[in-house]
């Protein structure tokens, strides 16, 4: 995109009388023709568009975050309804901040607050389970046979009595570390969920909201009928609470919005010294955002806590397109053209520029189309609305609004007073050192060999980089975050965390009480339990075993899977009084359970592996019985993190394809294709070093970024090439062209760096930190991606697009005009 160049200088027009209105293509004479419709037009949109936007809801989907279309998540999507909790389970923990459970008035708490959460829209009631359930269930071996029960006494009624007995019942029914604290301080509710709502989805937000004041606070803070505190302290871990926890943090997150936006203001205004039009980018900028919200809730998208920054992104790409707009409106005013005939001439001059660059801007987010996540997608979709949106508003809009309040003279004189400066070569010592770059062969080798060690150094830092979470509990949250906290609380008490690995085995009807099936199963956990990271292992072998054992006088001899079918029928049927969730009603789909120490991306690789390897050495008749991968929290973690792995590369690869397509179609020029994309991958490879070194994964929630840094980056070299090539194929030299390619253009390529880097970088400072984290790698990648611009482009110009380069061309095409001539005259 060439802004402003005044290479090609408009005649000075003082009068518009004087001005022909069917000058120019059809656009411009639609637009400027036609000022007062198109300003109706556009008010008339916002005020629709602007009703829509405030109906636009705040939600996300378990589903939208996982790639459905992966092998592994269709074997949990085709048997979720066998599988409950194998999913999205949320599990409530209520600590006794007085004692241990064995507590009347704890147990009384924790039974409202087992009835609060059953009642709660979206709960699987017929799969909750806890010490007041019904199907929480302990059983014992006695001489008379197996005899059993709810874990809870029937008829409890607090006294000392019924709390022994439900001391006995719990180990009896070995609830230890699993719905029991191993310090006997708390105990588990696990809440697996479902979809529900009028659309047929789960409100996350809502049910956060209801976790958070009718359990929470309700409980911690609420005081009991007598008049006391209940004494107790309630710690939520799952996905619904950590999506709940991501909407809430969006609330903070908008008055960063605020703070962007007078940034930018103050940055625009200290670059123009003039509040009209400023005030004209920011507002149109606004006003872009509110359309590309407004046409988000049209085709019925939701804002979720991934496409919620792209809002960011477009009012800051808005505020640098606007920059080009103004600026070279202000030089043709301050050259003493009228404010329309001024808009006119930069719409002629920058139009078909500026749709080339937001085209750029559009490749980084198109690409995100391709990888298989569908909340990814989304965000595509919405950050592609919000490109085709800035046409409207900033490329047309705002030209037709400055033609109307143009701006301040004293802001005109300092634009022509900065330009005249500059062809002085007065424009300020940075400005003239740039020159050097493209000037002389040292300062470009110095240049071109210190990014190149850059990269390599960046290159082999960040072969470290890893796929999927580095930190336990839930690094979209702040580590000292409440969610985490309450993790890592759960994780310390509990032998059975959260981080469910589970195996689907699926068999014929009735398959899964056989022999050889149980036996294989049961192989496969024993190779699981070779792996540190998995502290327990749970089947239907196991349950099995130990009622075969229990049906011998507890012989330990017993303690073994039986060849015996009748024995096997017999486990099966007291395993569905106790533990239904082992097997399906068909008894053809069981689940392996592993539970993990965490859900590092290296431990779920490991588990993974172990998997799909006793699967490759053992195989089995898929008739008879068929090993699945994969189903539970981590499970479906680990899928996603597959298909993230093999995205980030194929998305590089297509960002990189496209943006290196429409260089080639701009520029014409391989050598300046090269010159342009080259400071990009640099940068694309420092951004991933500086993810090593942040610590920070790639994940559904990082991936975007290096493709939107590609897509945005690459309008610097837009920015300056354009004018460079256009003075080189003048006849000017490599120093004079660039020199002239920074007069007109350099300051307002900085100031669209700092611009778009100081719109994302009060992201640092939210709530959420995969949004902070957000911020921080794509401030590093605009401010780098205009340093790699001003530095690097002159530097390998002075090498791939040099005065010799040119002056054989120049002779070419003179040599081919001759031959075409001599032909000509003899006729042929």
């Amino acid at each position: 995109m060439a802004p402003s160049s005044g290479l090609d200088r408009m005649p000075v027009v003082r009068e518009l009388p004087d001005f022909p209105r069917d000058s120019g293509n059809w656009l411009e004479r639609a637009v400027f023709n036609h000022r007062l419709f198109v300003t109706l037009a556009c008010l008339v949109a916002t005020l629709v568009l602007g009703f829509f936007a405030t109906r636009v809801s705040l939600n996300a989907s378990f589903e939208k975050m996982i790639p459905v279309g992966h092998p592994y998540i269709q074997n949990y999507l085709q048997n979720r309804s066998e599988l409950r909790g194998m999913g999205n389970t949320l599990r409530v923990v209520v600590e006794n901040e007085n004692g241990d459970i064995f507590d009347a008035r704890y147990l009384e708490a924790l039974k409202h607050i087992n009835d609060d959460l059953f009642l709660t829209q979206g709960v699987d009631r017929a799969w909750v389970k806890s010490l007041w359930t019904p199907a929480t269930r302990w059983t014992e071996v006695t001489e008379e046979g197996f005899q059993g029960g709810p874990v809870m006494p029937d008829n409890f009624d607090g006294k000392s009595a019924s709390v022994e007995k439900l001391r006995t019942n719990v180990a009896r029914a070995g609830l230890v570390g699993s719905i029991v604290a191993n310090d006997f301080k708390s105990s588990a509710i696990v809440a697996p969920l479902l979809d529900g709502g009028k659309d047929g989805r789960l409100d996350y937000w809502r049910l956060s909201r209801e976790i958070e004041s009718q359990i929470r606070d309700k409980y911690e803070r609420g005081l009991a009928p007598d008049g006391k505190p209940w004494g107790v302290k309630v710690h939520v871990i799952g996905f619904a609470k950590i999506i709940g926890d991501l909407l809430d943090g969006l609330l903070q997150v908008m008055m960063y919005f605020g703070a962007a936006t007078v940034i930018a203001g103050l940055l625009l205004y200290g670059y123009t010294r003039c509040v009209r039009s400023t005030a004209m980018v920011l507002a149109c900028s606004l006003v872009a955002v509110l359309w590309q919200v407004g046409l988000v809730r049209l085709v019925r998208l939701e804002l979720d806590p991934y496409s919620m920054l792209v809002p960011f992104l477009v009012f800051a790409i808005g505020v640098s397109h606007g920059a080009q707009k103004m600026n070279g409106i202000m030089q043709d005013i301050g050259r003493g053209t009228h404010r329309l005939v001024a808009a006119r001439y930069t719409f002629r001059r920058l139009f078909l520029a500026g749709v080339t660059a937001l085209m750029a801007d559009a490749v980084g987010f198109a690409v995100l189309m391709l990888i298989p996540i569908p909340v990814i997608r989304e965000l595509a979709l919405t950050a592609s609305i919000g490109v085709a949106v800035l046409i409207f508003t900033n490329l047309l809009l705002l030209p037709v609004l400055l033609s109307y309040v143009g701006v301040s003279p004293a802001a005109a004189e300092r634009s022509l007073k900065v330009e005249r400066e500059q062809a002085a070569g007065q424009g300020g010592r940075f400005w003239s050192l740039l020159d050097n770059f493209a000037a002389k062969r040292s300062w470009a080798l110095a240049a071109v060999l210190g990014s190149l060690a850059l990269a390599v150094g960046g290159f082999a830092v960040s072969l470290q980089l890893q796929v999927g979470d580095l930190d336990p509990g839930a690094p979209e949250l702040r580590p000292d975050s409440r969610y985490n906290r309450d993790n890592a609380f759960v994780t310390k008490n509990y032998s059975l965390s959260s981080d469910l690995f589970a195996v689907i085995v699926k068999t014929p009807k009735e398959g899964c009480l056989k022999y050889d099936t149980l036996a294989h199963v049961d192989r496969l956990a024993w190779e699981l339990q070779q792996l540190p990271e998995v502290r327990a292992t749970q089947g239907l072998q196991d349950v099995v075993r130990q009622i075969t054992a229990g049906s011998f006088e507890g012989n330990p001899k017993w303690l073994t899977i039986s060849r015996n079918q009748d024995v096997l029928n017999y486990g099966a049927q007291q395993a569905t009084v106790n533990n239904p969730e082992l097997f399906n009603t068909e008894c053809s789909v069981m689940p392996l359970v592993a539970y993990l120490s965490d859900h590092k991306a290296e431990t779920l690789q490991k588990v993974l592996a172990v998997v799909e390897n006793f699967v490759k050495d053992h195989p089995t008749d898929p008739a008879v019985v068929q090993i699945l991968p994969a189903a539970g929290s981590a499970g479906i973690e680990a899928a996603t993190n597959i298909v993230v792995h093999q995205a980030n590369r194929t998305m590089l690869l297509y960002v990189y394809a496209a943006v290196i397509a429409l260089c080639f179609l701009t520029f014409r020029s391989w050598r300046a294709v090269l010159v342009a994309v080259i400071p990009l991958v640099v940068t694309s490879i420092l951004c991933e070093a500086l993810m090593v070194w942040l610590g920070i994964g790639v994940k559904v929630a990082t991936l975007p970024v290096i493709a939107l840094g590609v897509g945005i980056g690459v309008d610097y070299a837009l920015y300056l090439l354009s004018v460079q090539l256009a003075g080189q194929r003048r006849g000017l030299t490599l120093a004079r062209a660039y020199g002239d390619a920074v007069m007109f253009t350099g300051r307002v390529v900085a100031l669209v760096g700092v611009t778009l880097a100081a719109g994302v970088i009060t992201w640092a400072f939210s709530p959420i930190k995969f949004q902070a984290d957000m911020g921080i790698l794509l401030t590093f990648m605009f401010v780098w991606n205009m340093v790699g611009a001003l530095v690097l482009i002159p530097a390998l110009s002075h090498f791939l697009l040099n005065d010799r380069h040119f002056q054989r061309a120049a002779i070419a095409e003179s040599s081919g005009a001759d031959r075409f001539l001599a032909v000509a005259e003899r006729g042929g």
